[in-house]
């Protein structure tokens, strides 16, 4: 038998011949540094084991209680057996760490989380003596691993077919998961509150749901958890399927999205190489999980030298409102548009977003609709930036001249949209576009786009995605509720930021809504809207109706107000599809957003994270008849301090935003 050594990043497998049998029998044991996590490794011998080969399986436990059984960890290489299906543990090493940095444009501005680490070396028995390492750490929040291939004789080249990682959960859970067609979607449907054995194949029948991350799932009386991924760059994107194929099934296995240019391949290049980090949120409350900086602890660190020039702010918006201008008529013209830049400027948002309209498939060339540079430069004597809105496909055609370009006409930032991919090669396209855009002092927001992955720590100037519903259904009439709003935060949010649009002043009830392109309708209370652009967390944050909308509106001011980046993140309490109640800090002062599905309800909030001292709270709340005028607004001021309770009184539908100003004396 062999003692094996991984050196991963130089390259080679360095083998330590052995005078005894030294393969690692009993099972590795990883834990958190509070001791509340806990994960096992071990092999599982195969029942026609002639060899002390067998199925390399972890499991995990939360506070004494096992939250996932004996789960499979295996890669599919070329058309040989799974890495991973028959393989003895012959080293193991373990550590520890401090992930400490400092966040820019954030939930947090500064990080600091401790983890124990493990790194488990298999290989397998016979004549290709294949290797592989999965490195695991613990954190108090969770736990996440990924697959190491170093380079080695037996494997010449990497060519990945699958992964079939397993998630066996120890009882059925309840799962809020993102039912998605295939692997070409803007990652924009609704989380589906189901049991994990309904999502598996039912009667026998060949069916599945393919379930895109990030994943909610919650053990009753073990854990909530949140499945996600981390540090994508070189790999193809993780999914997730239920493939028990009956009613008592509660498992998931992953998925790698194919490529496009070889769709039985998933991932294909050159040895060393690791996969994404498989990411499990652990947490005995869902708030715990919107809390986490997971995502960026298992992200590379900030690769762009200077970031001066990357401002967060919140931008105005043609699209939304159908281009109104301000004589009431809809038009996408240069004028039309350098209304909305005043407005920005009138309402000291930095930035205005040009949206889809003004080129061709051609990036590089004005359609003569809207002058780009004549609007950039209007807007500079305003002191207002302008993003403009690009196509996918153009861009990954026509980054490296079109960047320049718009250096030299002075944009701000890009939107790209209508991605629908995560493949290997579509996810080297958000880094392309990270690291080409940086170098043109380009600001960049993902729309129709995978779920964030923590990219955003690595390359600071990437802003915002969207990737989940948004207010725009409501101009063609698919529903966005204040139900799928209020699940958001627990499932969408926990991956990163969120371009969700919000601040529609056209409110309206459930019944009372009608969908409409020009001046929509949105369903809730106005309060509730409010409540978004603190609960909602993104640098860069759209202002979506039009200035007549906001024209005289009191409510407005909070739009105004609200900072975009945050130094803290508390979840004070909810539950998806419920409700939820968020507060968040910038500098000394504090904000908080409440909202509710269509129940109405009475809260008791603590204001325990509040510092010392007084606090002005100013109180933008639902009006007391607001569950049939959900335009009304009541906004006042009282005198609060830590250790004191506020009660909240949220209509159907309804919300409450609170901006917390700290007295003079302290």
């Amino acid at each position: 038998m062999l003692k094996l050594s991984l050196s991963f990043f130089a390259g080679t497998i360095v083998f330590i011949t052995g005078c005894q049998a030294l393969a690692q029998t009993a099972p590795l044991i990883l834990t958190s540094p509070n001791q509340q996590l806990v994960v096992h490794f071990g092999v599982k011998p195969a029942k026609d084991a002639t060899s002390e080969d067998g199925r390399l399986v972890y499991s995990l436990a939360f506070r004494g209680k096992p939250v996932l059984d004996d789960s499979g960890l295996a890669l599919e290489l070329d058309d040989q057996t799974p890495l991973g299906a028959r393989v003895h543990i012959v080293n193991s090493d373990a550590g520890h760490g401090v992930d400490d940095y400092a966040l820019s444009n954030a939930k947090v501005s500064k990080v600091h989380d401790a983890y124990n680490s493990l790194s488990v070396h298999v290989q397998e028995d016979g004549d290709q003596h294949r290797g592989m390492t999965v490195e695991a750490r613990a954190y108090n929040d969770g736990i996440a691993f990924r697959y190491l291939l170093p380079a080695q004789d037996s494997i010449k080249d990497l060519h990945l077919r699958q992964e079939d990682t397993e998630f066996r959960l120890s009882t059925d859970a309840t799962n809020w998961a993102l039912a998605l067609p295939n692997y070409r979607s803007s990652y924009e449907s609704e989380y589906v509150q189901l049991p994990t054995s309904a999502l598996s194949n039912q009667g026998g029948i060949s069916s599945h749901f393919l379930i895109g991350l990030p994943l909610l799932m919650h053990e009753p009386g073990a854990a909530w958890l949140g499945l996600m991924e981390a540090d994508l760059e070189d790999n193809s994107a993780m999914y997730v399927t239920n493939p028990s194929g009956n009613w008592a099934g509660h498992w998931f296995v992953s998925r790698l999205s194919p490529r496009f240019d070889n769709p039985d391949m998933a991932v294909e290049g050159t040895l060393p190489h690791h996969s994404a980090w498989r990411v499990l949120m652990v947490a005995d409350d869902p708030g715990r999980l919107v809390e986490s900086t997971l995502a960026y602890d298992l992200n590379p660190a900030n690769r762009l030298a200077n970031t001066s020039w990357i401002h967060p702010g919140k931008a105005s918006w043609n699209w939304w409102v159908g281009d109104v201008g301000k004589d009431g008529k809809t038009g996408y013209t240069t004028e039309n548009m350098k209304y909305y830049v005043d407005f920005a400027a009138e309402s000291g948002f930095p930035y205005m977003m040009l949206d889809a309209g003004w080129s061709t498939r051609d990036i590089l060339k004005l359609n003569g609709k809207v002058d780009v540079p004549e609007l950039v430069r209007y807007a500079a004597t305003k002191n207002v930036k302008v993003w403009i809105w690009l196509y996918y496909e153009s861009v990954m055609q026509q980054m490296k001249e079109a960047f320049p370009l718009y250096e030299k006409w002075g944009v701000a930032g890009v939107k790209i949209d209508f991605i629908n991919r995560d493949d290997q090669q579509g996810i080297q396209f958000y880094y392309d576009v990270a690291r080409e855009a940086a170098a043109h002092h380009l600001m960049v927001d993902f729309h129709g786009t995978h779920t964030p992955w923590g990219i955003e720590r690595t390359y600071p100037n990437v802003l915002s995605y969207e990737g989940v519903l948004g207010m725009e259904n409501n101009k063609v009439g698919r529903r966005d509720s204040p139900v799928d709003r209020s699940v958001f935060p627990f499932t969408r949010l926990i991956a990163g930021p969120m371009d969700y649009t919000p601040g529609g002043f056209g409110n309206a009830t459930e019944d009372g809504f009608v969908p409409r392109d020009v001046n929509p309708m949105v369903m809730g209370t106005r309060a509730q809207q409010l409540a978004l652009y603190v609960i909602y967390q993104t640098p860069f944050q759209m202002v979506s109706d039009s200035p007549q909308a906001y024209a005289g509106q009191p409510a407005f001011q909070f739009i105004k107000d609200v900072p975009v980046s945050w130094d803290a993140t508390r979840v004070l309490d909810g539950r998806p599809g419920e409700f939820v109640t968020i507060a968040r800090q910038h500098g000394d002062e504090w904000y908080l957003g409440s909202m509710t599905n269509w129940t109405p309800r009475t809260l008791q909030v603590p204001l325990s994270f509040l510092g010392s001292g007084a606090y002005t709270a100013e109180i933008y709340e639902d009006a007391a008849d607001a569950a049939t005028e959900p335009k009304h607004v009541t906004i006042r001021k009282q005198s609060v301090r830590s250790g004191e309770t506020l009660t909240l009184l949220l209509a159907p539908g309804g919300g409450c935003a609170i901006r917390f100003i700290p007295g003079k004396a302290r």
